[in-house]
């Protein structure tokens, strides 16, 4: 039998990093990155109730900036849960250290590692401005964190009789198109250019746009509007093949007597981050459909690993 304590952290774990990951995209998209522009306090306080003075001062002189009470108190919100998750990893990689019956060693302290360094890149997304590499780098990190809580919990718990006949390799084609196309939404979020096309399905009423495709994916450097459109453009691309990948896959479990629960899991996730999509661009980015994109994302993405984690025990 399973020790139920280290399974039990691993679960609330997990549900904590999908709820820093959704809350991260609403701190996001509603602009309040900078709501606290130090860290990890907000203007050297606990909170932005100790931290009221500051804030309104910041507020009278620039109005329309990127400080205003409601704004500090999202961001600090979002730094409390990140910081609960963040002992609760720690916690784990404590058992995991002491060799807990059933903990994967390795697995436990490289999440401790990963926590640490997301802490770093929190950091570094309010110290810096938030640049875009960063910012992207910060979401990534936050879905890298989500996988692998998601891969312990599997490890830990009872794996269920998938059989020989598991397909393992389009289960690895539709993690890695997912992981690659969450990469993409998040450099397409810091660079503000989801609207960059504003019709759907095509950009700009063409179905091959003008794009600079050459400074869409640099490092440093300000991008135009037409790298942009190739950010903006490789993500829609990006869905067609999660849509083949994920699609082919619910398919076989479809196929496959005693899986099609898991199956139909897989494209009625699949069909809602699509949905969402196409409504973002067509609604103009409404608030509550970005975030929850971001949200079935993470919920797509936590499926893949849990199914490749399971696929690969039974090879």
């Amino acid at each position: 039998m399973r020790p139920r304590l280290p399974r039990a952290l691993v679960m609330i774990a997990a549900l904590l990093a999908l709820a820093v990951v959704g809350l991260g995209a609403y701190v996001r998209l509603s602009d309040a990155g900078l709501g606290c522009p130090d860290w990890p306090g907000c203007y050297g306080q606990v909170s932005p109730h100790h931290a009221a003075g500051a804030i309104a001062a910041a507020q009278a002189e620039q109005p329309e900036g990127p400080v205003s009470t409601a704004k500090a108190w999202k961001e600090m919100v979002h730094r409390y849960l990140a910081s609960l998750l963040g002992l609760v990893i720690l916690a784990i990689a404590g058992l995991a250290w002491r060799r807990e019956r059933g903990l994967d060693r390795g697995l436990a302290l490289g999440l401790a590692g990963l926590v640490v360094f997301q802490g770093l890149l929190g950091m570094w997304t309010v110290t810096l401005g938030l640049r875009p590499a960063i910012v992207s780098a910060h979401l990534v990190g936050g879905m890298t964190t989500l996988a692998l809580l998601v891969w312990l919990a599997a490890r830990l718990g009872r794996s269920p009789d998938v059989g020989p006949e598991w397909p393992v390799g389009l289960a690895r084609l539709a993690l890695l198109a997912v992981a690659m196309q969450i990469a993409l939404g998040g450099w397409v979020s810091s660079h503000y250019a989801a609207l960059a096309c504003a019709d759907f399905p095509t950009c700009g009423g063409a179905w091959w746009p003008d794009a600079d495709w050459r400074s869409a994916f640099r490092i440093d450097g300000e991008a135009g509007l037409d790298a942009l459109v190739a950010m903006h453009w490789a993500h829609r691309l990006g869905a067609v093949l999660v849509t083949l990948a994920v699609a082919a896959l619910a398919w076989r479990l479809l196929r496959e007597p005693g899986r099609g629960k898991p199956g139909w899991w897989l494209l009625g996730l699949l069909a809602g981050q699509l949905s969402l999509g196409a409504l973002n661009i067509l609604a103009g980015l409404p608030l509550a459909v970005a975030v929850a994109h971001n949200l079935v994302a993470a919920l797509l993405l936590a499926s893949l690993v849990w199914l490749h984690a399971n696929s690969r025990r039974a090879t």
